[in-house]
């Protein structure tokens, strides 16, 4: 009796462990973008990149990226109408 248990035990491990395993999809879902935030997106990569690697806009919550636009601005040589665009880009989601 101890011995089918044993039996049934080994053969249940076996069968779930060579089960195929589902892993979740880490792909990013493509977002479509507003005319307005592509041209942000545009603005971003080609005035920014342009000096430094670009930061991803996860990376800081719309307070912390106030005054990183006002101090990039400048160093940009973007207007006021374009760092918009931009900081309505970088805060969109």
């Amino acid at each position: 009796m101890k011995t089918k248990i044993l039996v049934m035990a080994f053969l249940g491990i076996m069968i779930y462990s060579c089960s195929p395993k589902v892993v979740p999809s880490t792909e990013p879902k493509k977002v479509e973008l507003s005319a307005e935030l592509a041209e942000g997106k545009s603005l971003y990569e080609n005035n920014c990149a342009k000096c430094h690697d670009l930061y991803k806009p996860k990376d800081f919550n719309a307070e912390q990226w106030k005054p990183i636009m006002l101090r990039m601005q400048k160093k940009a040589k973007i207007s006021d109408e374009q760092r918009e665009k931009i900081y309505s880009y970088v805060t969109a989601n």
